[in-house]
């Protein structure tokens, strides 16, 4: 069995293909879903399509889907599980090229269920979250509505039902397939609920795809079927275990990573700075451009791990996310043959700096914590290949970022070269 899985943004893509990783299949992820030719048992396709709109995110997910897909390949469509960007316009564009779709953006292990249709995050209606107010405060969180918004017809299939018995739970999908709904949406509160959904739905004849987050995607992976060849992972060459500093970018604002950040500083003695967005806005042409790319590398060259984060202001759009992450990986460019680590906060921050530094695509290897995936590069344009995690910016527990910036540093050789340790900059 193979997968094909199609996200919307590079963390995102990550986090739900790690799962496969982790049970030993070739699993890789790549940010150019048109031209790139990966061939693995999983392949994890960032579309980079969160900030289009629903229309141009829906013919760019087709394309990747008709690029990719290969005969024998199962889908899954990788959403957001706070149902963030145009995921209901990406799957009602999916729908009639893979029948039905089964709509499960439960993550348990993070914190998000499905009850009643409705998403919770920790127990919390998704629409009293900050999560959900920073960019959405203008709508609802109702997946049923989203759907049928994009032309979907919906049905819905509750806990109940999903715990009830198995075989009468598999025709009654079997009856809403048969009966032309588009789309079900499943409801879940536990891991259990979603392996149940995953091993009924992997069995059946009928068409269909998967749409979820990265919850549903390690239920189907853990399945025995799936899981016959076994992983070779890349290693990393001498130079690169050697390159010792750690850079972590943070693009996101979310009060789960400002709390990742302060535990990572505090235990991990992390140096840190801050760019002020302003910076990032001008880019070349602001006059502290230069003095911000020199400060960088002062910390790099001086053996020193990095934590280096966009700042906030009050001309600050949740729009320009994506504008700044790139300016930000421009800083960052010069200097990034000097990282042995790199941790990525944020879809956009990820994509941006990998790009930027000419990485096409990545190799999965192991979950550091739910949604925490670590990875080598498989080519690189500079032959560089620093070990990389990625984490979306609002998962994760508290200690995510001081467990990823362990991981790196265990995996690395962390003695400092025959030169000057400077220290952190405040």
């Amino acid at each position: 069995m193979r997968i094909l899985i199609i996200a919307d943004d590079l963390s995102g893509a990550a986090d739900c293909a790690i799962g496969f990783a982790s049970v030993g299949m070739q699993t890789v992820v790549t940010l150019d879903p048109l031209n790139d030719k990966a061939d693995a048992q999983v392949i994890a396709a960032d579309t980079d399509t969160r900030r289009l709109s629903p229309e141009r995110a829906a013919e760019r997910t087709v394309a990747a889907f008709k690029a990719l897909h290969q005969p024998g390949q199962r889908l899954y469509k990788k959403i957001d599980s706070t149902l963030r960007g145009n995921w209901a316009a990406e799957v009602a564009a999916l729908q009639p090229l893979a029948g039905l779709a089964i709509v499960a953006p439960a993550f348990p292990a993070t914190g998000r269920t499905l009850r009643g249709g409705r998403v919770f995050v920790n127990g919390q209606p998704l629409e009293t979250t900050d999560t959900w107010k920073l960019e959405n405060s203008d709508r609802p969180a109702d997946v049923e509505a989203m759907l049928i918004a994009a032309g979907l017809s919906t049905a819905k299939l509750d806990l109940d039902t999903l715990r009830g018995n198995e075989n009468a739970l598999a025709h009654h999908i079997a009856e809403v397939a048969r009966s032309g709904t588009q789309a079900l949406i499943v409801d879940a509160q536990t891991e259990d609920d979603l392996l149940t959904l995953a091993r009924l739905t992997a069995s059946m004849d009928q068409p269909l795809f998967w749409i979820g987050s990265g919850g549903l995607a390690r239920e189907i992976a853990s399945l025995a079927d799936f899981s016959e060849a076994r992983l070779t992972a890349i290693e990393p060459t001498a130079q690169e275990k050697s390159q010792a500093p750690i850079l972590i970018l943070v693009g996101s604002l979310s009060v789960v990573c400002e709390r990742q950040c302060a535990l990572l500083k505090e235990r991990g003695g992390v140096s840190e700075l801050v760019v002020p967005p302003q910076v990032l806005r001008q880019g070349t042409t602001h006059g502290d451009w230069a003095m911000w790319q020199a400060r960088i590398g002062e910390q790099l060259d001086g053996w020193s791990d990095l934590l280096l984060r966009i700042g906030r202001d009050e001309a600050f759009d949740p729009q320009e996310g994506a504008q700044l992450s790139t300016m930000l990986a421009i800083l960052v460019e010069p200097h990034f043959a000097k990282v042995g680590g790199l941790i990525a906060t944020g879809g956009e921050t990820a994509r941006a700096i990998l790009t930027t530094v000419g990485i096409d695509s990545l190799q999965l290897l192991t979950e550091i914590e739910a949604g925490v995936a670590f990875a080598r590069p498989t080519v690189s344009r500079q032959g560089h290949r620093p070990g990389i995690v990625t984490k979306a910016g609002a998962f994760g527990t508290d200690n995510a970022l001081y467990a990823a910036w362990q991981h790196l540093s265990d995996s690395a050789d962390r003695s400092p070269p025959q030169r000057t340790r400077i220290q952190g900059l405040e």
